[in-house]
């Protein structure tokens, strides 16, 4: 069978307990960037090609807007939103994996209301899930405990009301991580910022460790260093290890900046990947551009000690984390350009347009690696050194897709660049604006974050589910709407 081999997973024990039954064919999709998982995945049975007409199992309306990614464990498909000019409710639905019906909606108060709009986080943080709870976190402070059968609440908290309001311009898409009992949140922000540690099944704070300040939209990963897992926060100035039963901070590198987006993700042993964002219009560019690297953690006496074994040198990111698959590093640029490294030495092999923007990690399948465009196109392409593209699918016709503002300057108009494989040409550019068609361009900035874009997706052993603002899209083979 050719398996997932996201190698970040790999370092993750193969087998858990949960209430004494066995989870590895349950835990199919169980949190961000399917971190746990334990099924494999058979590149034979998962769709390669599909389009606005075909490929495509089902798609489900859910209630509310959301940026967070879909998780599954078992047959079931959760997925949170916000609803509400103040993001005055927020929800966690779930849905049936063969047809895309609900099977229940929770809807909960927030617990710090905030204005809705396209530049900030909106229901960007991903669930987690383990079999019998569900975890949800919002960016308004809501953090709430479900049985994930039922969808019966078990708890509730605003951690606004525990710790004091964030303090952020741009929202927080922290996702909650898991280690058996516990998950792990990283509230980084502008005011007081933490590291906190939950017990799942009563929300009870198992302890909380001070951070200091900083603009975050990132979400921390369970790293195998040695023989023990670590928590590894990539935040804005700092990379950091701490001790999942303590919160005792182990490591910290420091030399770093712009790291504000992305998920440390395993590379290999005692190593990750660490993605850092220009940010907008450039303002980043400089610290982005000495910030994207591969990081090697190696224990030494009672700590640890972490080095830089290697730089991209030119490659910097968006909110696509840098991933690494077969011994090769892929980093997706905020133009949709990736870049292939030698996992080994980071010598790069290839730099090639992947088709469009890409706001969603890659995912590697044995030798396929899917591309999500934030315009609905997926480019998939080779695993390896040669950079070969297999397919590329369209999720919706541009054409149908009517624009959020009067100007012309869509969301997808403006993210789709030269077609996946292209040469990377220097200089050039558009020719000026007029005064007429810059202001239009300003009146519609708004649009490039403006629904549906490809937000998130998930695994399964058949199936792609792409998440939009407002639907799931199961994609299949062989599959007609």
């Amino acid at each position: 069978m050719k398996k997932l081999e996201f190698t970040f997973l790999l370092t993750i024990a193969v087998t858990a307990s949960v209430i004494g039954h066995r989870v590895e064919a349950q835990a199919v999709w169980p949190s961000f960037l399917g971190q746990g998982r334990t099924e494999a995945l058979d590149v034979s049975s998962l769709p390669l090609t599909w389009g606005p007409d075909d490929g495509r199992r089902w798609k489900a309306k859910i209630t509310g807007k959301g940026q967070s990614s879909p998780i599954v464990w078992g047959d079931t498909i959760y997925v949170t939103s916000i609803d509400g000019d103040m993001k005055e409710t927020c929800i966690v639905t779930a849905l049936d994996l063969k047809t895309g019906d609900e099977k229940w909606r929770k809807t909960f108060d927030s617990a710090m209301p905030l204005r809705a709009n396209y530049f900030q986080s909106r229901s960007a943080p991903t669930p987690l899930a383990d079999g019998q709870h569900l975890v949800a976190f919002f960016e308004t402070g809501t953090l709430v405990g479900l049985d994930s059968t039922t969808g019966e609440v078990q708890w509730q908290r605003s951690l606004v009301k525990d710790y004091g309001p964030f303090e952020s311009t741009i929202g927080l898409a922290t996702s909650p991580v898991g280690l058996g009992e516990h998950a792990f949140l990283m509230i980084d922000h502008e005011g007081e910022s933490y590291l906190l540690a939950i017990d799942k099944a009563s929300g009870e704070t198992v302890w909380r460790t001070p951070r200091f300040s900083r603009r975050s939209y990132a979400s921390p990963a369970i790293i195998r260093i040695g023989d023990c897992d670590q928590i590894v926060c990539s935040s804005d100035g700092s990379v950091d290890g701490y001790d999942p039963e303590t919160g005792e901070q182990l490591w910290t590198f420091e030399d770093i900046g712009a790291n504000s987006s992305n998920t440390p993700l395993q590379a290999g042993e005692n190593t990750v990947l660490i993605g850092a964002s220009a940010g907008m219009q450039g303002a980043n560019l400089r610290d982005a551009v000495e910030s994207n690297l591969c990081l090697r953690i190696d224990p030494a006496g009672d700590g640890f000690e972490p080095h830089v074994c290697w730089k991209t040198q030119k490659a910097t990111t968006t909110f696509a984390s840098p991933m690494a698959h077969e011994g090769y590093a892929y980093w997706l640029t905020n133009v949709g350009v990736l870049y292939c490294y030698e996992l080994e030495t980071g010598t790069r092999v290839y730099r090639k347009r992947a088709g469009e923007q890409c706001w969603v990690t890659p995912v590697a399948v044995d030798d396929r690696v899917y591309l999500f465009g934030k315009g609905g196109t997926t480019t998939v392409i080779a695993s390896g050194p040669e950079f070969k593209v297999l397919a590329e699918n369209e999720l919706w016709d541009l054409d149908s897709i009517p624009s959020t503002d009067p100007g012309a300057f869509s969301s997808q108009a403006q993210s789709r660049g030269r077609p996946g494989g292209s040469d990377i040409v220097s200089g050039g550019g558009r020719p000026p604006m007029s005064a007429e068609d810059l202001e239009s361009a300003r009146a519609g900035g708004e649009n490039q974050f403006a629904d549906p874009v490809q937000y998130g997706v998930a695994f399964t052993k058949d199936a792609i589910l792409v998440r939009t603002g407002s639907e799931i899209h199961c994609l299949a083979s062989g599959e007609s709407p």
